[in-house]
């Protein structure tokens, strides 16, 4: 096998998970709908809730749009790689995904490639959902749009590897709904996405240490520190340490000696 092949065989498969996702046309609507009414609604109900439009968590003065932008990406993310590993679960049954297994190329390539795939989507959506922020007056700078690619990058190459790791350990297409709500929602709820760290510290100790420790809440901090050009070096070693570790573990999954002894 020569680079060539590696090549083509990565980007036939990104091409693949393009076109699918282009023939669900509700898809990319829900994945831009759901984050816009939180950030149109939400935002407006805290600030009829609280009388304050300006929040100061990182020693600058931006509005509450603007603070949620960075979790309401992650939550595009988070939703994309748990879809992504319900079309796994969907191939597995349809036999699609042991076809692709079947390739002369390793199957730790070919799942990194799906890992890609799903990154490379995770990215497009971000970028559209902040192109139609702006209508609401979010101001993010042209720098904060670079350096949030790797960011968005790294965080959707870590969720689509945890959705990876859940769709090798369900068989059935049935039981990875109710996975799901174990995982999404205890997720982006219990993280900075939608208020400081601080102020969770002050409603409850104990949820304040369950955001502390959840790896998504350092997910929307290296993507909020991104977006306003700077690096979170705490965040970025936490998610790229939990994503080789999601990632090797999902890997481990795949092996056939693993889903023999299953």
């Amino acid at each position: 096998m020569t680079l060539n092949h590696y090549f083509y065989c990565c980007l036939g498969i990104v091409k693949r998970e393009v076109f699918r996702f282009f023939q669900q046309r509700s898809r990319l609507f829900s994945a831009l709908v759901r984050p816009l009414l939180w950030l149109i609604v939400f935002a407006a109900g805290f600030r009829a809730a609280l009388g304050v439009s300006i929040m100061e968590p990182y020693g600058t003065y931006i509005t509450y749009q603007e603070y949620i932008i960075p979790g309401l990406c992650c939550m595009i993310v988070l939703f994309n790689g748990m879809q992504s590993s319900l079309s796994m679960v969907y191939d597995r049954e349809m036999g699609s995904m042991k076809v692709l297994l079947m390739s002369p190329l390793p199957m730790p390539f070919l799942l990194c490639c799906k890992l890609i795939a799903i990154a490379f989507l995770s990215l497009m959506q971000v970028y559209v959902f902040l192109l139609c922020a702006q209508l609401v007056d979010v101001d993010i700078s042209f720098l904060g749009y670079l350096t949030a690619a790797p960011a968005v990058f790294l965080i959707a190459f870590f969720l689509g590897a945890l959705g990876l790791l859940l769709s090798s350990l369900i068989k059935q297409l049935e039981n990875f709904a109710g996975v799901m709500n174990f995982v999404i929602f205890p997720m982006f709820f219990l993280s900075s996405a939608l208020y400081p760290l601080w102020k969770m510290q002050e409603a409850s100790v104990w949820i304040y240490w369950l955001c502390q420790y959840n790896p998504f809440t350092y997910c929307v901090e290296l993507l909020r520190f991104a977006l306003f050009g700077q690096l979170n070096l705490t965040a970025f070693s936490v998610i790229l340490s939990v994503t080789v570790i999601t990632a090797v573990l999902a890997l481990i999954s795949f092996s056939p000696k693993f889903s023999q002894q299953r």
